[in-house]
């Protein structure tokens, strides 16, 4: 159990501000990003979206009275922790991928929901609706949703996912026929048919109008003969050799690999023609392996010639417009592999079209967050497809359109719903189209993969870089970016949700004020690390076609609103880094302060941060700009944060620690509007009130056993609290403590009560904490040493003897792992210490696994060595290692520490173990009163 601050008194405390099962909301969360089939985040792209898991599991937190508020019905602290366990258990079944529509589970959620909330629970006002996750899981938790965005994209999915579904509830399908099939149509499934019936016949009719231009390939007599469907056409960029003495056409080709699978190895082989300047392919494989590419950060080769070109000159092309393409290879459907062909000339002539008159021409932003195409003359959102891309995709939008048209006709929509259900099915089958054109652009790659030899989609990162050789894949084949498998995709996800309760989405920028009377639970921006605006005018040009007449008003503009986007960009502030800082934190202020009035008092509010940007160093060390930035914007606009808890859920990976206030993780916020008399206070309150609680939050958290990684942020919540529990706190000279000021001193006192929680362990432990401060495990002079002694009262025999460090003439060093001996047993050793129990456990975790490393920590137990210090040891040196960046040695003991529950489980077993074995065969008795403590705790 972690226990966060204190809640404004006045309230009932509710869950979010005392604990959370951080541990299981993490796991599922991570879990959750590799589930693709009927997931909502499949419905349509969007970048950065929270996992459902730790959405539902946050929003039920932030409504559920923690038991601490009920004292009534749970008097006793250990009453408190039963029913605490109680509902940590509920929320571990909460989030579960296959819960998500287990009504069993859903319904004992609600119904803890209704009792905290006198029978009627709030609405949830998301203003950074996004894609959608928070306002979809109010609903699953029968909570009214109202979700807002400045991004039209955004909008459209927000009213898929908690508008539309709820309007359509149960209602058969409409496509001639499909309705006599079933019986009964529950929830989405009536609106799912259409989607898939209605997108087969798009399909179908598109192939007949477009078949010509996507021709079967004829497999040589090596292959079986006959035909094949095509999977993808693989091109080239080209531009000239400047070399005049050349002038060939040059293969801009960052790779030549097509498959890598063991024993079907193929790639293309280029084939130079000296005479005619021209280059050809042919295919290789299995054996042997292929050139190098010939374009990369360098410059690029000429194949030709073999002259060296910058990318300055290519760049200079691009710009010119004499930037070109060559289909190098054609992969095609074979049984249980790919079949690689040369390009021949007939396929050459089918991809060749004319640029459609009603090509998307709006144009690029000249910079944008993750945008570095422009350098190269691609300009207009045209230039990201080819001109046989832009044909298909013209003619898929219009055939949505001819849909709406179709089902109102044949619906006998002559009244306004069954219009408006036909923009449904419309809405969804544009989503398809929007699929498609993810995987159908001159900036999707070919990947060799083993494991995924295929098309890779223009968004697999949250950016349009540069791509050299592109994959043009086939929409009416069977392979990625075809469009009745993004029809079928998108009807899974209408079938798994659950619409209970009403949604509202709408256009409206978060500045403004929102809907009043509800909880607020958001998502905001990341300061300046996605450029959502720039990112979905990819897409909003085609939704635009697709549904304008559908929804005239948000899709009015031509591309997607930029000027008040809540984002640090400084290409929007005539280059200024300040201008652009001054815009974010003032909006983000504008938009806290507008929901602190707004919101209801009962509930605290849960804002959500992740973010991984630019930092900057003052007199308090390092420091984020993004995390400082937005929290100044909570705290500023009058809210008081109660509790933040980090959990993993973005991407695995390492996670940098408070020296540097920025996680791969999330960092959620619990916060309530601060009390309009809050009083002040000075600086030297503020540092007292830090040493006095920090400990025990603390010590809290890593009995709950917080990841050493996550620490440091998780720290913050008890302390911020306290800065921001009061209107204000006054420095030496008068002013105000900005935030930044408030996490230097934050980082400085958190040292400290770190080395705090060391300070009844042995001497070398201490002589050694200091040390590693200091060098690490490199090594140092004997001098430094030498004071460090007198200090600690130790000497460098007795460190030695005791095994930690070793001493050559005038330096000395830490022992490293590595050194160490691997049958070291504390329970023999006259002279064990808390930094060598330390380090033999994560070195015997590293080495021999769970169940060996948990026999050992049984013998640290034996020695006399309390367990409790050598975590705390762990979580010492983690922090140590990460302020220094020493990020190899670091994670053994965030490893260690994540390790510690199935550590104190493998110890119980090895006592088990060891109480059953024959007297001759046990290695000195154990003191099994007190492992049993260890089990228990």
């Amino acid at each position: 159990m972690v226990t966060g601050a204190e809640s404004g008194a006045g309230y009932k405390k509710k869950l979010i501000e005392v604990a959370l099962p951080l541990e299981i909301i993490s796991k599922h969360s991570a879990k959750e990003k590799s589930i693709r089939h009927g997931h909502p985040s499949t419905l349509h792209l969007w970048w950065s979206r929270k996992p459902l898991a730790a959405a539902r599991a946050v929003l039920f937190a932030q409504l559920v009275d923690d038991p601490s508020s009920r004292p009534d019905k749970y008097p006793t602290a250990d009453d408190q922790d039963k029913r605490r366990q109680e509902l940590f258990e509920l929320i571990g079944e909460l989030v579960k991928w296959e819960n998500t529509n287990n009504q069993e589970v859903l319904s004992r959620a609600r119904q803890e929901i209704l009792n905290s909330c006198d029978g009627t629970p709030p609405p949830i006002l998301d203003p950074f609706a996004g894609g959608g996750t928070i306002p979809l899981e109010a609903q699953r938790l029968g909570l009214d949703s109202y979700a807002s965005d400045l991004n039209p994209v955004a909008v459209l999915i927000n009213k898929a996912l908690i508008e539309i579904p709820p309007a359509w509830k149960d209602c058969p399908p409409v496509y001639p026929g499909a309705s006599e099939e079933r019986m009964s149509w529950r929830g989405a499934e009536g609106l799912a048919e259409d989607v898939r019936r209605y997108g087969k016949w798009i399909r179908d009719e598109a192939e007949k109008r477009l078949g010509d231009s996507y021709p079967k390939a004829t497999l040589p007599s090596k292959h079986g003969g006959g035909t094949a469907t095509v999977l993808a056409w693989i091109w080239a960029r080209t531009v000239t050799c400047p070399n005049p003495a050349c002038g060939g056409t040059m293969p801009l080709v960052n790779k030549f690999w097509l498959g890598k699978k063991k024993g079907k190895e193929r790639y293309i082989v280029p084939i130079v023609d000296p005479a005619t300047k021209q280059v050809t392919f042919d295919i290789g494989g299995p054996s042997g392996e292929p050139r190098e590419g010939t374009v990369g950060r360098s410059g690029a080769v000429c194949l030709i010639c073999e002259t060296q070109v910058p990318l300055t000159y290519i760049r200079a092309e691009g710009k010119a417009k004499r930037i070109g393409e060559q289909m190098m290879a054609i992969a095609c459907e074979g049984k249980g592999r790919r079949i690689y062909l040369p390009a021949d000339d007939s396929h050459i002539s089918a991809a060749s079209a004319p640029k459609p008159e009603d090509a998307p021409e709006s144009e690029l932003p000249e910079q944008a967050l993750g945008f570095r195409v422009q350098a190269y003359g691609i300009d207009r959102h045209s230039n990201l497809f080819t001109n046989r891309q832009l044909t298909t995709l013209g003619i898929i939008c219009d055939l949505v359109n001819e849909v709406r048209l179709k089902i109102e006709r044949e619906a006998n929509a002559d009244d306004d719903p069954k219009r408006e259900y036909a923009g449904a099915v419309a809405t969804y089958l544009a989503f398809a189209a929007s699929k498609i054109a993810d995987f159908n652009s001159n900036f999707c790659s070919w990947m060799p993969d083993p494991k995924n030899e295929g098309i890779r989609n223009v968004f697999s990162l949250q950016a349009i870089p540069m791509i050299w050789d592109f994959a043009e894949a086939n929409p009416f084949g069977n392979g990625s970016g075809n469009f009745l498998d993004a029809t079928v995709r998108v009807a899974r996800v209408l079938e798994l949700l659950a619409p209970l309760r009403s949604g509202h989405a709408e256009q409206r920028a978060a500045q403004d004020d929102q809907f009043k009377g509800a909880v607020l639970s958001t998502d905001p921006p990341y300061y300046d690390n996605i450029g959502y605006a720039d990112l979905s005018d990819f897409f909003y040009i085609w939704l635009r076609r697709c549904l304008s007449d559908s929804y005239p008003a948000l899709l009015s503009t031509l591309v997607t609103p930029k000027s008040a986007e809540l984002i640090a960009t400084p290409f929007r502030h005539g280059g200024s880094r300040s201008k652009a800082d001054d815009f974010f934190r003032n909006g983000l202020e504008s938009v806290f302060a507008s929901t602190a009035r707004s919101t209801l008092r009962e509930y605290p509010a849960s804002i959500y941060y992740a973010f991984k940007q630019s930092e900057s160093s003052d007199e308090h060390g390092v420091v984020s700009t993004g995390w400082e930035t937005f929290l100044d914007g909570v705290v500023q606009s009058g809210w008081q944060v109660t509790a933040t808890w980090p959990m993993r859920t973005e991407r695995a990976g390492r996670s940098t620690s408070l020296g540097t206030n920025s996680l791969a993780s999330s960092v959620v916020i619990a916060a309530r509007v601060r009390a309009a008399d809050a009083p002040v206070l000075d600086l030297r309150g503020f540092r007292a009130m830090l040493h006095a609680e920090l400990p025990e939050a603390l010590r809290k958290m890593q009995q709950a056993n917080i990841e050493p990684v996550d620490m440091q942020q998780a720290a913050i919540g008890p302390a911020i609290a306290i800065y921001s529990r009061y209107s204000r706190i006054t420095q030496a000279d008068g002013t105000s403590m900005p935030v930044r000021t408030a996490l230097g001193i934050i980082n400085e006192i958190l040292d400290d009560v770190l080395d705090e929680e060391l300070g009844d362990v042995d001497a070398e432990t201490r002589w050694c904490v200091k040390w590693a401060k200091q060098h690490g495990w490199n090594v140092g002079p004997y001098a430094n040493a030498e004071i460090l002694f007198t200090s600690t009262g130790t000497s460098l025999d007795g460190l030695t003897h005791a095994g930690v460090v070793e001493g050559r003439p005038g330096e000395v060093r830490l022992l490293t792992q590595a050194d160490l001996d691997a049958t070291y047993d504390p329970s023999s050793d006259v002279r064990t210490t808390v930094w060598e129990s330390t380090l033999h456990l994560s070195k015997r975790l590293k080495d021999s696994g769970i169940d060996s490393a948990g026999a050992f920590m049984l013998r640290v137990d034996e020695a006399r060595i309390d367990l409790d210090s050598v975590k705390a040891l762990a979580y010492r040196l983690y922090d140590i290692c990460e302020r220094r960046k020493w990020s190899a040695w670091a994670m053994p003991f965030n490893e260690l520490v994540q390790t510690w529950p199935e550590l104190v489980e493998a110890a119980a077993r090895a006592r088990k173990q060891e109480q059953t074995a024959p007297v001759s065969a046990k290695q000195g008795e154990f003191d099994f009163a007190k492992a049993a403590d260890l089990e228990e705790a």
